[in-house]
């Protein structure tokens, strides 16, 4: 994924700009952890929440930060109207997600946002990097879109393992292969969701109950949305 570090990097400056270096964050749909991960390595004071639904990948993270205090997953699906309740904390500091809610349609997603301005203390953050397509520049989305998929056709040449190597992977290994059939039991093989623009994540996130939305870090293909309760 081009630029993945950057977007880690911006995410913590800004976490640090708006809440300080001990935070107390839910990492949303947090996959194997990996923001939690670079959470803590930068602030050891910081606690974090990871949720999500995926049983393989929640059985990676919970390996990967056994024995650590500072962090709790939960499984819950975000889909469910009640997903808030099974959390540890009534509110959080930050939180935070990349890579993950373009699986959500716009309108569940734009409920999400509402469920969130709730579970963000004031003066607190949400941010979300992942695919944000701007419909206005169809020609700059084509040439950007096929620039990036002949560096990932070059990487998969030179041995990098791709999607579906990676879940073939899983699937073989004793410890992941049962969920990782689970997984693939509740979501398919991809789940279709919508890449909406920043502008509408940020609109969408005022209107939800946040008081301030903007882009903050851009690539050709992705963007990190800042909101600000």
């Amino acid at each position: 994924m081009p630029d993945r570090e950057d977007r880690f990097r911006i995410m913590l400056d800004m976490v640090e700009a708006t809440v300080g270096t001990a935070p107390r964050v839910l990492d949303l749909a947090c996959g194997t952890g990996s923001i939690t991960d670079r959470l803590l390595a930068r602030f050891p004071d910081a606690v974090s929440t990871g949720v999500d639904l995926d049983p393989a990948l929640l059985t990676i993270a919970r390996g990967h930060f056994a024995g650590d205090e500072r962090v709790t997953f939960v499984t819950a699906d975000l889909k469910d109207p009640e997903w808030t309740s099974a959390l540890p904390y009534p509110s959080y500091d930050a939180v935070l997600t990349a890579t993950a809610l373009h699986w959500l349609h716009s309108e569940p997603l734009a409920v999400l946002y509402g469920q969130l301005a709730g579970l963000v203390r004031p003066d607190g953050v949400f941010m979300n990097a992942d695919r944000m397509k701007d419909p206005a520049t169809p020609r700059i989305n084509a040439a950007e879109s096929a620039h990036r998929h002949a560096a990932m056709d070059r990487a998969r040449e030179a041995g990098a393992v791709d999607w579906a190597e990676w879940w073939a992977l899983a699937a073989a290994d004793p410890a992941l292969a049962a969920p990782t059939a689970e997984r693939f039991r509740i979501y398919g093989e991809h789940a279709d969701g919508d890449t909406p623009s920043a502008t509408w994540h940020a609109d969408t996130l005022r209107a939800a109950g946040f008081g301030e939305a903007r882009t903050v870090w851009a690539s050709p293909s992705d963007a990190l949305v800042l909101a600000v309760k």
